[in-house]
């Protein structure tokens, strides 16, 4: 009898200090939504592709982050405090940094956004853009739903920090707005991070509607002409000029512009092919995967489940729905000034979601004009997106920061 008495005190005593009995509580009921809604994003990446390569260590992290008693959530969101404890210098609060924390170190000192863009340079092909720079008016324009957006998330009552980290969504690109929030609000990183590849994924859903209201069938069914051949003196210098420009007028843009125009350098030189490969698969996997995960510790029940959230999320498509029109708007007046030689829809591929934003407006053009090929002209506008979103994030940094 004692034996059995004390074969049952372990079992209880097992489960009692188990995540399972913290889900009889209150926070652990939160703690369960949370798994549940990991699921639902594996779902998404796995069964639906959406984003798969960061979708899915990002959902995994958001399930590792919510597990009762594991203590795998990212607790340290302050850089300097996070130096301050590494040091001595501090006490910790709760448990002491783990796994996730010192993962997530590489987001809060600014390491994993600016690699990811080494990586993306290397694989982008610029060519359509320096072919016809007119294109760069198109990436500028849809990032003007980044400020409009801004100024609404202000009059939502959020700190002009929280307004410019919840803007940077309509740029739809995810590495710069988990540039942007790791500087200027790291609370609400998870969140930001989460709508911005949801809605990255969701550009063939969300794009379409805004793109055929804002345009006619004739408009839509403009057939562009050949794009000029670009000479490999024209690629090289490219890089180098856009970075010199850009970083002087904006530095706190220069690790992003820099290391994507550095990637784009090692692709197009001819001299670094070993290295360039590298930044494209070996490096940009492996830090894809640390940026992921980590980012996904972020998102605890604490501090993902508040009414906040349900701003940032309804304010983000706002962002990137307003992005989308006004590249759309802005090809249209190119349409006229042009008489008629400039398709609209390639205004739409103006956000930096490379290269489906792109694909829409070729499916979209298609759709009109079987003949219709937008794919090469739209990429012009797709590319200058991945820089106009981060010379925005640059201004947002220079002026909030």
């Amino acid at each position: 009898m004692e034996i059995l008495q004390g074969v049952w005190e372990v079992i209880v005593s097992i489960f009692s200090n188990s995540g399972y009995a913290h889900f009889f509580t209150i926070d652990g009921c939160l703690n369960l939504v949370m798994i549940i809604v990991a699921f639902g994003f594996l779902y998404l990446g796995i069964k639906l592709g959406f984003e798969p390569l960061l979708m899915v260590p990002i959902a995994f992290g958001m399930l590792l982050a919510n597990i009762p008693e594991a203590n795998l959530a990212v607790q340290y969101h302050d850089l300097e405090g996070f130096r301050d404890l590494l040091a001595g210098r501090g006490e910790f609060v709760g448990a002491t940094p783990g796994l996730m924390d010192f993962l997530y170190f590489g987001v809060k000192a600014g390491i994993y956004p600016p690699l990811i863009f080494l990586g993306i340079g290397a694989m982008t092909d610029f060519s359509p853009l320096i072919a016809n720079p007119k294109s760069f008016i198109l990436g500028a324009a849809a990032q003007f739903g980044i400020f409009f957006t801004y100024v609404g998330a202000i009059l939502f009552g959020f700190a002009p920090n929280e307004a410019g980290s919840i803007a940077i969504i309509g740029g739809a690109d995810g590495p710069t707005a988990i540039f942007v929030t790791s500087a200027l609000a790291p609370a609400l990183l998870g969140t930001i991070a989460v709508a911005a590849y949801s809605y990255m994924a969701l550009v063939p859903v969300i794009q379409p509607p805004i793109m055929r209201a804002l345009t006619t069938k004739k408009e839509r069914s403009v057939v562009m002409g050949n794009l000029r051949p670009v000479s490999k003196l024209e690629k090289i210098l490219f890089p180098i000029i856009v970075t010199v420009v850009v970083s002087l007028l904006l530095p706190d843009a220069a690790s992003l512009v820099g290391m994507l125009m550095l990637g784009n350098l090692l692709k197009e030189s001819g001299q670094t092919e070993r290295i360039a490969k590298a930044a494209q698969n070996e490096l940009m996997n492996i830090i894809t995967i640390m940026l992921g995960i980590s980012v996904g510790a972020t998102t605890s029940a604490a501090s993902f489940l508040n009414l906040k959230t349900i701003g940032i999320v309804g304010l983000g498509l706002v962002a990137f729905s307003l992005g989308t029109a006004s590249g759309v708007l802005f090809g249209k007046l190119m349409y006229i000034f042009t008489k008629g030689k400039i398709n609209p829809l390639i205004g739409a591929a103006g956000v930096s979601a490379v290269p489906m934003a792109a694909r829409v407006a070729q499916k979209e053009g298609q759709k009109e004009n079987p003949s219709n090929f937008l794919l090469m002209h739209a990429m012009g506008p797709n590319v200058s997106g991945v820089i106009g979103s981060a010379v925005a994030a640059g201004i947002l940094l220079t002026l909030l920061r």
